[in-house]
Formats: structure tokens, sequence, C-alpha cells
């Protein structure tokens, strides 16, 4: 049996099931990018059935990606199945992601069929994907309380059938670690064709097992781990990828496991994901958190100054937490930028020094000292502009305080035209909004959430708004970077009405084909 565990990745389709709000066809590429720059094996770029923007988005991911296989879900029927073929062609090589459920719960209450009606529905499912590729996935949703004769058949029928991997979900996250070992454990005893098929699980954390379970699965020979960046997912999340990835690397001495993970990338990855999903991680998360690294106690810090080892079973750099210990001013130029972002990681290619460089010196020019921290941040923003931006900030004034009533002149650049308005509010970041509203001359525009967030460290760090606002019954994420909150909550709206007027060309084209009769 191979000892190399693939790394499947479902962030941008189990993880956004569970975001607020959907992200766009850009932002998604962006993660599936980061994803093939971290090694991940295969990427679930979406469930091309589902709606047009999902279509896209596994379209546009499954054309970029060269170096991970592009996968796309689908249920047992025809028509999922098609639109993953027709969205995944334009790749070199793909897989579709079949599913049915087969518990009796499911079997019972959800698809009121016998047991012998969904396997034949698997069946058929897995030779449709088979006309478009040779790489079909088959899983059993809800395996974990699945009995396990209906199991072992319904899995030798799948590989039957060409199935290439099957996975065994615990599709509720129900089952505990020994269980679930259990299970493949007795899937690669009474199967007989189990290894014409790579063995894969799909945890769920609802009972916070989920890595646990995933490991115990491969201590019993599965050898794909189905997982999500920060633990992203239905309801409690998914299997986190850095975990697991971590947990394979820092334990393959007693585990003789290994993956294509390059873990320097992880940090930077999880990072991406938590701003561009508008989830924040929490302190204490295991690889990825603020704490992870942090030591507090007297006994801990003079333990790792004699020996790093002594508190830390891996370093933050073998993660890509680097020190923030750089400390630029506006006197500093390109080359030094351009040398520090090298130094952390990034490629040339990366990053477009001269917008980095601008955005710096604004920022240097604010705050006095830039540090590492505030880089990456300047360098993640800098990526977020859209590439023809409908809306843009010319102008920003905006004054509150005690007894004097919030008001706020904003100035747009709407398409080749400037407009400016003034309006007041209950506090600055509310009469910017109304501005904003004037300009645009209507309000179908809600903010149904905003938060505030600081990026770095001290009185200067800088503010990081997210915001989400509904527009024509869809939701869409905005995230916007600057010293000044006001500034940096407009900012995130612009970056909403960006993607609003882009959904709305979208629409306007489909609306054109469909009556052109095409």
């Amino acid at each position: 049996m191979s000892n190399q565990v693939k790394i499947f990745d479902t962030t941008l389709r189990d993880g956004e099931q569970a975001l607020p709000a959907s992200l766009g066809v850009k932002e998604k590429l962006k993660i599936a990018l980061a994803l093939e720059r971290l090694g991940v094996d295969i990427i679930e770029a979406g469930f091309p059935v589902s709606s047009p923007g999902d279509f896209q988005s596994v379209q546009t991911i499954a054309r970029e990606i060269k170096n991970a296989t592009v996968c796309g879900l689908s249920r047992a029927l025809d028509k999922d199945i098609d639109a993953c073929g027709e969205a995944l062609k334009v790749a070199d090589h793909f897989r579709i992601h079949t599913f049915i459920a087969t518990s009796e719960i499911h079997v019972g209450a959800k698809l009121r069929k016998s047991q012998d009606e969904v396997v034949e529905m698997a069946v058929q499912a897995v030779k449709r994907a088979r006309r478009y590729t040779n790489d079909v996935e088959f899983s059993c949703e809800d395996a974990g309380r699945t009995n396990i004769d209906y199991l072992c058949r319904m899995v030798e029928a799948a590989i039957n059938a060409g199935a290439t991997t099957v996975n065994i979900p615990d599709t509720v996250g129900y089952t505990t670690p020994t269980e679930f070992g259990g299970i493949i454990k007795n899937l690669f005893n009474r199967v007989p064709n189990i290894d014409k098929a790579i063995i894969s699980v799909h945890c769920h954390n609802d009972l916070g097992l989920a890595v646990a379970n995933s490991l115990a699965a491969v201590e019993q020979g599965a050898r794909q781990v189905e997982a999500t960046i920060n633990g992203l997912g239905e309801r409690a999340g998914n299997c986190s990828l850095e975990e697991i990835a971590m947990i394979l690397q820092t334990r393959q001495a007693m585990l003789g496991l290994t993956t294509n993970i390059r873990s320097q990338e992880i940090s930077r990855t999880s990072k991406l994901v938590s701003n561009l999903c508008n989830m924040p991680v929490q302190a204490n998360k295991a690889i990825v958190g603020a704490n992870a690294f942090s030591h507090s106690s007297g006994i801990h810090q003079d333990g790792v100054l004699k020996a790093q080892n002594t508190y830390e079973i891996m370093t933050p750099e073998s993660v890509g937490i680097n020190k923030n210990n750089l400390n630029l001013t506006s006197r500093s130029g390109r080359h030094v930028i351009k040398h520090r972002l090298m130094e952390l990681g990034y490629k040339e290619s990366d990053f477009d020094l001269e917008s980095v460089y601008e955005a710096f010196l604004k920022l240097a020019d604010k705050k006095g000292q830039v540090f590492d921290y505030d880089l990456e941040a300047l360098l993640f923003f800098s990526q977020q502009k859209h590439d023809h931006a409908y809306y843009e900030l010319k102008y920003l004034h905006a004054t509150s305080g005690k007894e004097i009533i919030p008001s706020a002149t904003v100035s747009l650049l709407v398409g080749d035209k400037e407009v400016t308005e003034t309006a007041i509010g209950n506090g600055p970041v509310d009469a910017a909004y109304n501005a904003i509203t004037k300009v645009l001359g209507h309000n179908k525009i809600e903010i149904v959430d905003f938060k505030l967030d600081s990026k770095g460290e001290g009185a200067n760090a800088l503010a990081q708004v997210s915001v989400i606002a509904e527009y024509n019954g869809r939701r869409f994420n905005g995230i916007g970077l600057a010293t000044d909150i006001v500034e940096s909550g407009v900012k995130a709206l612009i970056y909403v009405l960006n993607n609003t007027h882009l959904a709305d060309q979208i629409d306007q084209q489909k609306k054109q084909v469909k009556i052109a009769g095409v």
C-alpha cells in the first residue's frame, strides 16, 4: 500500500456553503491558486449545477489550474453529472465527484427509495461520469451511520462501475475515532475489489473529532483525506487541512506517511481564506491561530529560550510564520520592499511592486514605521482591486464629535464621471454610506453585517472592515483596509459595489443571450 496520502481540498465547495455570503469568481480563483501553491492534490471547485455563478467559477478554475486536479460535485443525477462534465472539460485532467446517501435514515426519510434502487442509481451515476473522465469519485453520504453490510455492497458496486476513488464520509460528525477507523478496516477486509480504488474520508466536526477520525481512517488504509482550510464547512466545519497535514508531517517517523503539502504556505493560505471568506480564525486554533506559537508562562519562555523544542513540537517557520521584526519607513525604496516580500516567501510574480509600493508610501507617511504584518496586509489588499473598477473613491471627508451631527462628503468615480454627495448619519461611517447611497441614486444595497478588525499592533494598526451586503436577493462580501476606520469602511462598500456591478453585467449578458435564442 502506498505511503502517500492525497489531500483533497473542499474549501471552495463544502467550506463556502458555511459562509454568510457567496464568493465571486475572482475570489474563488485566488483561493484555488493559493491551494495549488500549497500543494493540494485535488481541488473541489464547486457544485456546477447549483447556479450559473458556481458553474462559471468551476470552469474558470479548471481552465487556470495546472498542477492540481480540479473536481466538481454532483448528485447521482444526469443533469448534475452533465453540468460537471461541461464545466470541467476545459481542463487537461479533471475529476467528477458524484454522491448518494446510504444510511437507513437518509435512504428511507430523504430519498424514499429501496436500498436496491439506491445502489442502481449509484452505479448509473458512476457510469455516466465515466463518459467524461476516467477519474471518478463516488461518495456514500452518511457512511458513518450506514449498516456495514450495505456499505460494503455499495462500495463494491461503485468500484465495479468504474469509480477510481470511493469516499467514506462521516457526514454528520457522529462517529468516534475507534468506530470510524473500524469502518475503514472492515471495508478493506470485506470488499473484494477494494484494491482497485483509493479510499477517501470526509469527516465533519460536530463532536470536534473530524481530524481524529480522519487520522484513524488513514491509519487503517485510507489514502485520501478531504479537508478545508481553517476547518471551514457545514455546521461545525470539516477536517482542518492544516492540522491533518502537520500531524502527518510532524509524526512522520511514527506514521510513515507523506503528503505533497508545502507546509511553509500554510499560514499565508489560511490568512487569504480568512480574509476573503470574512471568517476570522480563533486565537487558540491549532497551527494557524494567533496564539499557536505564543508562550506566556515564565517556565515555558525560559525553556524555549534555552531550546526551542522544549515547548514547540514544530517551528513557526515550518508553517510560514515569520517574526515581525522589520522596520520600514517612507525613506525605504522599492528594492527593499521587493527584497522583504521575497524574504517573506512571496515570488516576484505574486505581486505588482508599483501598486504595493504606492500603498506602502501612503501608509508609511501616516504611521511612520511599517512592519511585516503591515506589508502582507498591503499586498493582500493590493491584489483585491478590481481590474476594471466601475466605482472608485476619489475624495472622502467625514466629521463627528460630541454634540456634532456626523456628516460626510464622498466623491466617487462612477464609470468615467465623478459624482460628489454629502449626507448625515448616526456616525461618520453611516454618514459616508448615506452619501454613497445618494451617489448611486437608489438604496437597493442593504448592509447586513459590519465587522471591524485590527491588522497589526498598537494604536497605529491598520483597520480592516468587512461588510456583507444584500443586493437583489444575493449577498456580497466587501473588505477595506486603511489607517482610518471610515475610509476602510467606505473602501469595503465600494468593493461590494464593484461586485454588484459585475453581477448586473453578467445577468444582462444572460438576458441578451436568452432573447437571441442562443
